[in-house]
């Protein structure tokens, strides 16, 4: 029988999905389980989206252009304008969900062997399209005592050689919930400008932003115009992770045109869903003011919930809506599936994504779990008296040791 590819032996398994057999296993014996592993917001999609949805009256569901429907991509101008981002309809390409948007950054701007550096722990997809694309993931360490700021300049410069050829963040930061400082990014930008990076900034939190810091976008920063691709997303900001839009922003025609190449081979972006996702440019503030009002009330829920437990400790997140939480355990993905294979409190555990998987650097984060806190207050904490009396039970506790 003929063997698979390098690359498809060399692509990690997801550390937001590989467990769930034995969730689904866990769910056929009667346990209820708490999802906080993976990004689904459990709030609902904003009304006049459903309505868009539920009136669409085309009596053929034709292919849309490569690019994305220009009537989009117009009112898109006016949602960046709104942060100071200032762009033309040219200068957005509409991707089937941001995971597209990557994989064609990717393939547009690097060639096979091309070095990318990224902070760690970083979303565990960028690993599967860098190996798509042939490119190498290079890690700069972040840690959590830190609360996974950046370090110097001088770290960044160590990994720099003939190969590197672009830097990657996400901001507000999957997994951390990290938000880079001005700081940082004028650091960021002056490194781009020194070595002529590619800089691909992963931006689909912004409206998640928990501080007085304010956002800074790479779109902000001056001077690397035509080094910057953005990349984003309705599936967070809208509760539409199922409609599958995205886009691919940048100054840089010649990126631009590379990426049309690849659009035009997968034809087009999902109809349906840039008719739902230009409807919910249209969304009341007031809705999201509520969604947003409702995410700090659960990040206080959780991060002070997280930080009772004996021998748990959560940096206090500034965006999106995760923590990283190290554990008293002397392995988390082994605690994790333990929780859902072995464990239950009163009919119920926890699920929760192993944190190893968000780092390439070998035995970090050992002891450490992504969370989000996607559910409402009142699962949050029962989840947590269920994952403390977790911890109270595991063999592998390291608590006294």
């Amino acid at each position: 029988m003929p063997g698979i590819s390098v690359r498809g032996k060399e692509m990690p398994a997801s550390p937001i999905r590989k467990l769930a057999p034995l969730a689904a296993a866990a769910k056929e014996r009667g346990v209820h389980v708490y999802h906080l592993n993976i990004g689904q917001p459990d709030l609902p999609t904003p009304q006049v989206a459903l309505d868009a949805l539920r009136n669409v009256g085309r009596t053929i569901l034709e292919y849309s252009p490569s690019q994305g429907y220009l009537s989009y991509r117009k009112k898109l101008v006016g949602y960046y304008e709104g942060y100071d981002i200032h762009l033309d309809p040219d200068d957005i390409i509409i991707t089937s969900g941001g995971s597209e948007a990557v994989l064609f950054s990717f393939l547009a701007c690097l060639n096979p062997g091309d070095e990318i550096i990224v902070p760690e722990p970083a979303y565990a997809n960028y690993m599967a399209f860098a190996i798509s694309a042939g490119a190498v993931i290079r890690t700069i360490s972040t840690t959590i005592d830190e609360g996974f700021a950046l370090p110097k300049v001088e770290k960044f410069e160590e990994l720099i050689n003939e190969r590197t050829r672009a830097i990657l963040i996400c901001n507000p930061n999957n997994p951390t919930g990290y938000l880079y400082t001005r700081r940082e990014m004028n650091q960021i930008r002056d490194l781009v400008k020194k070595y002529d990076l590619y800089l691909f900034s992963d931006e689909v939190y912004r409206e998640f932003i928990y501080t007085g810091s304010p956002y800074i976008s790479a779109c902000h920063l001056e001077g690397i115009e035509n080094n910057v691709v953005l990349i984003d997303s309705v599936s967070k900001r809208y509760s539409e992770c199922g409609i599958r839009i995205g886009a691919l922003i940048t100054k840089n025609k010649e990126v631009r045109q590379a990426v049309m190449k690849f659009c035009q081979a997968r034809l087009s972006p999902p109809l349906i869903g840039q008719i739902v996702a230009e409807a919910s440019l249209d969304t009341p503030q007031e809705y999201m003011r509520e969604v947003y009002d409702e995410y700090v009330e659960r990040r206080k829920c959780l991060i002070d919930g997280l930080n009772r437990i004996p021998g748990v400790y959560s940096p206090i997140p500034m965006g999106a809506f995760y923590t990283v939480a190290r554990l008293p355990v002397d392995n988390a993905e082994k605690f994790c599936a333990w929780c859902l294979s072995d464990f239950n409190y009163e009919g119920e555990t926890v699920m929760m994504a192993p944190a190893a998987g968000f780092y390439t650097t070998p035995g970090a984060g050992i002891d450490q779990v992504r969370l989000a806190y996607v559910l409402k207050k009142e699962d949050l904490s029962r989840a947590l008296f269920v994952l403390k009396k977790a911890l109270e039970a595991y063999p592998g506790t390291t608590i006294g040791k």
